[in-house]
């Protein structure tokens, strides 16, 4: 009877929470840098969801280990609603498979609240390099194994990963040139020194409309409203090719059903508005708010997925 009515205790002290929830600022982590891709999904959308909510919410940049440090911080954070993760997909599906001492675990320290938005990348070559689709790309790394080269911001991250499943689809060959970032491998890649590379489409198309690249083909299932004449991978003749990053909240495990309904709510309420889309759209993102039990869907499949190709690529990260 005591432990029966201390749950009931314990059920309307959750209810409570809920109802007068929040009553002092909230904080998002964001596992990257201010002005980087997450930190520019995530600063307008804390922004209205702290008009919302009545209270500030507040991004806290936390940087390192290719974003596994700010989702070990909000995974070992008080699961009271006050303590946020928005989160690329990197951290949450691909780190699990190249780390082998992971300090967290995705399924029992987080819950997944709502995927906000898909992001995906263009496959883009140096003029110099004679192919002008993605089949003659192919059959240009087929005729010359291992001779083209590309570049990403650093093994195991969603650029080079991108370019690892195009090897595998296509049963190509070709060699990995790791940089500290993008940017430096998009100059690289502009100066000619490489023949490609799985870029952002916001950071591609200026070079793309200038004619310093060639965009060959879009690493997602839908063509880019930014470079529409573009067509899929997929179409262009990879067969199940489909690559994208995504932008997703979640909370640590424990936080209340009650709060993590209402930070929901609030999310989907913010995703609707117009000025809310055009914005992610504008930084090569694609609103996509699915609920908690697809995104769920989306981690796992996402995970299992990642997982098969670092091993059959032999991805080792020190």
């Amino acid at each position: 009877m005591l432990k029966a009515s201390g749950l009931l205790l314990a059920f309307f002290a959750c209810a409570a929470a809920a109802q007068t929830y929040p009553t002092r600022p909230i904080k998002v982590i964001v596992p990257g840098p201010a002005g980087g891709n997450v930190d520019n999904v995530a600063r307008p959308l804390a922004q209205k969801l702290g008009e919302l909510l009545g209270q500030p919410v507040v991004v806290d940049n936390r940087t390192g280990a290719g974003g596994n440090l700010g989702v070990e911080l909000a995974a070992k954070a008080v699961p009271d609603g006050y303590t946020l993760l928005l989160s690329q997909s990197g951290p949450i599906v691909i780190s699990p498979s190249l780390y082998q001492n992971l300090p967290y675990n995705v399924a029992r320290d987080l819950v997944p609240i709502t995927l906000m938005a898909r992001s995906a990348m263009v496959l883009v070559v140096h003029p110099q390099v004679p192919a002008k689709s993605v089949r003659e790309l192919i059959a240009l790394a087929k005729a010359h194994p291992d001779k083209l080269n590309f570049g990403s911001s650093g093994s195991g991250g969603a650029i080079h990963l991108a370019a690892e499943m195009f090897k595998l689809l296509a049963d190509v060959k070709m060699i990995h040139v790791p940089f500290k970032v993008s940017t430096q491998a998009d100059t690289s890649l502009i100066a000619g020194e490489l023949d490609l590379i799985f870029d952002g489409i916001t950071a591609a198309v200026p070079h793309v409309k200038s004619g310093r690249l060639r965009a060959l083909g879009i690493t997602s299932r839908e063509r880019a409203p930014a470079l529409p004449e573009v067509p899929t991978i997929e179409e262009a003749g990879v067969p199940g090719y489909d690559v994208v990053s995504w932008f997703g909240l979640l909370a640590p495990a424990g936080t209340p059903r009650e709060i993590i309904a209402r930070v929901y709510t609030e999310f989907a309420r913010i995703a609707a508005l117009p000025e809310q889309r055009q914005g992610l759209i504008r930084q090569g993102a694609t609103p996509a708010p699915i609920g908690a039990d697809v995104f769920v869907a989306q981690i796992r499949d996402d995970t299992v997925r990642w997982a098969k190709v670092i091993r059959a690529s032999n991805i080792k990260v020190e």
